[in-house]
């Protein structure tokens, strides 16, 4: 079975963290684990095929947004709140606000 990297705290980067947020199907990704908690990959309904939800997906995690864990053929994702917060305090949340007040707005 494939190990999945996840970056230790102190190696995620502000500017991997950012980038990884900066698209929209991504940060709604990251608003629906911070709302949900721990949920396999097939809970986000993303408009996009799944090669590109990996793809996503992938980049959340080797940014060190999410945290990844396989359970047999099931992919795991829980948004890694703490360990942002330990890293950059105060910088999640109103992304997170933001996200939903965008979400709220679309729907």
């Amino acid at each position: 079975m494939k190990i999945l990297h996840h970056p230790q705290i102190e190696d995620i980067e502000l500017s991997s963290v950012l980038y990884a947020l900066s698209d929209p199907t991504r940060l709604g990704i990251v608003a629906e684990a911070a709302k949900s908690g721990e949920q396999p990959c097939s809970h986000f309904n993303a408009p996009v095929v799944k090669s590109t939800m990996s793809h996503h997906i992938r980049t959340l995690r080797e940014a060190g947004v999410i945290r990844v864990r396989v359970q047999g053929t099931q992919h795991f994702l829980t948004l890694r709140l703490e360990d942002l917060e330990t890293r950059f305090p105060g910088l999640m949340q109103p992304l997170l606000q933001a996200a939903a007040q965008a979400s709220t707005h679309h729907s």
